[in-house]
């Protein structure tokens, strides 16, 4: 789901980053941890590869003889108390009133914190979520609370020219090289959280298909979501009304409360009618991963999702599981990333949402692909007669983020095609990207699945990159790197727009 930095750039930080936040640790853990580091074989830490269980709770936990390098149990993510003030401005008074915002006693809310499994809405108002958030403030807020305020993340500006007939993602073009498994993470764009396109009815259609067909395998919740999946629902209906307030608006009234009206379906969803996730699946194309803190362990586990847009596993598949679980089919993610993976999500503040890309070939526009279905068997063999019209590179666009209220950590993408014969028109994509294809890192490359369309892509690269140089498009002897324009390339916008007729 995630790549991370550049190898030697990777080990370097990584050792910085361990020893400074050891300094950071208390006097115990510190002895704790220097202790082990002192009788453990070669001053390395024993495997604790076993498989634990899907999930873990009180009542089931994860056998380890081992004492982890960091204790995650003592870190809790950034609080938001601060900015529960700010987000009272259009409450009422007795409402404000319970919004104390300011510290909280630490010995208090550690023992307050509301417990993995629980519903919210059963806990008492002396509960308190990672974000130091007590439940009975939660209440205060109200349903579709100032999210903007809550997070440090301001609301989209208004997309004026957008009209949804003639709409075309970005041209998305996450390619690297030199090419390593690296997170290639920066800030995410506001503006750009979520971003419909022309083939958002026929979307949303094939995504209520595949719930139907497939049920718990591309959208399911576990017990103790239930404000997470309240939580982005509301956050992502806020932001769809505020970018695109020309199809999308809400109301509220005293008898059926809150209702999301999508001018583009031609519907009006009742919000408490039916589950947070499914509103979304309803009315948003994209998809959502729920990853809560479980604070017996201080490691994050996911708990709830819509997924339509898996390829080789699915909800059913991954639910339950922790980070490093999820992880384990991608190359060198033990060894290049999980402990900096986890390390990530257990500091991520709710203002600094991140966004990137990851990409892949494929024949067709294959969105959800359960292990066995019969589309896999394009990627055994590589089929002498298959047009290169056929070919698509399909990228998932990424954000992650953290939720001010449940501190839980959203992961949510989109996947976008685009014809592989279109690059013909893109400077320098052909020659990256056959680079990659030729010389990319062999266990990353057989992840990726390439070969299967290599024999029919690499042609056409070969041919479009000759025609660019010849053209004066592409310097001769151009060295190949990622470009200064990535994810996109040089001259994408003014393509961009004129697709679109603005």
């Amino acid at each position: 789901m995630i790549d991370l930095a550049d190898y030697s750039m990777y080990a370097v930080v990584g050792i910085v980053l361990t020893a400074g936040f050891v300094l950071l640790l208390s006097r115990p853990q510190r002895e704790r941890i220097l202790s082990y580091a002192h009788t453990s074989s070669r001053g390395r830490r024993i495997s604790t590869s076993k498989t634990p269980p899907r999930s873990v709770s009180p009542e089931r936990k994860v056998p380890n003889d081992v004492p982890p390098l960091v204790d995650y149990r003592d870190i809790l993510p950034p609080s938001t108390r601060e900015n529960l003030v700010k987000a009272s401005k259009f409450l009422s008074l007795s409402q404000k009133d319970k919004l104390l915002g300011g510290e909280i006693d630490g010995t208090l809310f550690r023992k307050s914190v509301i417990p993995f499994t629980a519903d919210f809405r059963e806990c008492g108002p002396s509960t308190y979520t990672p974000t130091e958030v007590s439940i009975g403030e939660v209440q205060s807020l109200g349903d579709f609370p100032n999210y903007a305020e809550l997070s440090g993340v301001p609301l989209p500006e208004a997309y004026k020219e957008f009209k949804i007939e003639t709409a075309i993602a970005r041209p998305y073009r996450p390619l690297r090289w030199t090419y390593h498994q690296t997170m290639s993470l920066t800030k995410m764009e506001n503006n750009w959280w979520l971003e419909l396109d022309s083939n958002y009815k026929s979307r949303i259609a094939e995504r209520e298909q595949l719930f139907e067909k497939y049920g718990k395998m591309v959208l399911d919740y576990l017990p103790g979501s239930e404000l997470a999946s309240k939580e982005i629902m509301e956050m992502v209906l806020q932001f769809l009304c505020a970018r695109y307030p020309h199809y999308f608006s809400l109301s509220n009234s005293a008898d059926v409360g809150y209702v999301f009206h999508n001018a583009i379906m031609e519907t009006e969803t009742v919000i408490k009618s039916m589950h947070p996730l499914h509103v979304l699946l309803h009315n948003v194309p994209e998809d959502f991963a729920i990853m809560l803190r479980n604070p017996e362990d201080g490691f994050y586990y996911f708990r709830a999702g819509l997924l339509c847009s898996a390829l080789g596993w699915n909800v059913g598949t991954k639910i339950g599981l922790q980070l490093k679980q999820i992880h384990e089919p991608i190359p060198d993610y033990k060894e290049k990333m999980e402990f900096s993976m986890d390390r990530y999500f257990s500091k991520l503040p709710t203002s600094r949402p991140i966004q990137r890309g990851s990409w892949g070939l494929e024949v067709d526009k294959p969105l959800f692909m359960p292990p066995g279905d019969p589309h896999e068997r394009y990627r055994d063999l590589q089929t002498p007669d298959l047009a290169l019209s056929r070919i698509h590179l399909r990228v998932d666009w990424q954000t992650l983020r953290r939720l001010p209220l449940s501190g839980s950590i959203i992961f949510n993408f989109k996947a976008l095609f685009t014809p592989v014969e279109e690059f013909r028109h893109e400077p320098y994509i052909p020659a990256l990207l056959s680079r990659i294809l030729k010389e990319g890192k062999k266990n990353l490359m057989e992840y990726k699945s390439t070969w299967h369309v290599e024999h029919v892509v690499l042609p056409g690269l070969a041919e479009w990159e000759k025609e660019q140089v010849t053209g004066g498009v592409v310097e001769e002897n151009w060295e190949v790197r990622t470009l200064d324009e990535s994810p996109w390339f040089p001259g994408w916008e003014e393509q961009w727009h004129r697709r679109q007729g603005f």
